[in-house]
């Protein structure tokens, strides 16, 4: 059976918040003033250090903002389709198709397969190939999981990002890889971002929305 590990390249971004300050004016000649008067002084307008309400969203590194749309998608062959963010840039090689945005990644590939996935099966064949392949592995965790579209094995796991190609840049990616099987076909999906980001509720919309098609 046909596996695919997953690699991950980007840049990180870097969070800057200024505050700004003001002072006051002065006259251009002497005050009058008579006997019993007090001097009145302005108030200052310097403000202290905070956050601008009407600033743009500023993500941590990795993190998918929280108004990213997301658009069903089709595979030339077709077969199965699954929503991903729409903007991400798309590649195909090899039967594989791959949506990357920065430091994050979402992988998809169908492979022939006479039986459906186990914890079992994962952890005997699946692992020690990831293992082999990936720099850095962290195992982490096997188990049966329920999506929409039915059952599926997820493997948790971390490891290296191939260099970024500009920067020669690694990250240390957390991954997700959820497969689904059908009528002897298996649906790998991999998901894919720098360790820490919090992408809990994207990887769900996009795992969530696999659907197998007739």
């Amino acid at each position: 059976m046909k596996r695919t590990v997953l690699i991950v390249s980007g840049s990180i971004a870097l969070t800057l918040t200024a505050a700004a300050c003001g002072g006051g004016g002065s006259s251009s000649g002497p005050a009058a003033t008579s006997k019993g008067s007090t001097t009145a002084t302005a108030p200052s307008n310097t403000k202290g250090p905070g956050v601008d309400p009407n600033a743009a969203e500023v993500n941590p590194a990795g993190d998918i903002r929280d108004n990213q749309v997301f658009v069903a998608y089709t595979p030339p062959a077709g077969g199965f389709s699954v929503k991903v963010p729409e903007g991400w840039a798309r590649t195909e090689a090899g039967g594989a198709v791959t949506f990357t945005d920065k430091l994050n990644r979402v992988l998809m590939e169908s492979v022939p397969a006479s039986s459906a996935p186990t914890v079992p099966s994962a952890e005997q064949t699946e692992l020690p190939a990831i293992r082999a392949a990936a720099k850095n592995f962290q195992a982490g965790k096997v188990s049966a999981v329920t999506r929409k579209a039915g059952p599926a094995v997820l493997l948790t796991y971390r490891a290296d990002s191939a260099p970024d190609p500009v920067t020669g840049k690694v990250v240390h990616d957390a991954v997700e890889r959820y497969e689904f099987w059908k009528s002897g076909t298996e649906v790998i999906l991999t998901l894919s971002g720098p360790q820490g980001a919090d992408n809990v509720d994207p990887w769900r919309i996009v795992t969530d929305s696999f659907g197998w098609q007739a």
